[in-house]
């Protein structure tokens, strides 16, 4: 249920997210498929909820890590 979950929310992330529209569209310049961009996004998706979750902070577009 997650997995296709997550593949539904891999439309609108490409609409409002500029991180996951950026790989999105990276993907597909490459000619890769389109259903394998979506499940590059899902991926993003799901790394990004981690790192939410794990630090306990909201979502911030603009967010630049210390180590880079």
């Amino acid at each position: 249920k997650l997995r296709n979950l997550l593949f539904m929310c891999s439309f609108t992330a490409c609409k409002t997210n500029k991180a996951c529209r950026e790989i999105y569209e990276r993907i597909v310049e490459k000619g890769k498929s389109k259903k394998l961009a979506l499940i590059a996004v899902c991926s993003k998706l799901l790394k990004q909820a981690f790192a939410i979750a794990k630090s306990g902070t909201y979502y911030q577009e603009n967010y630049l890590s210390k180590l880079a």
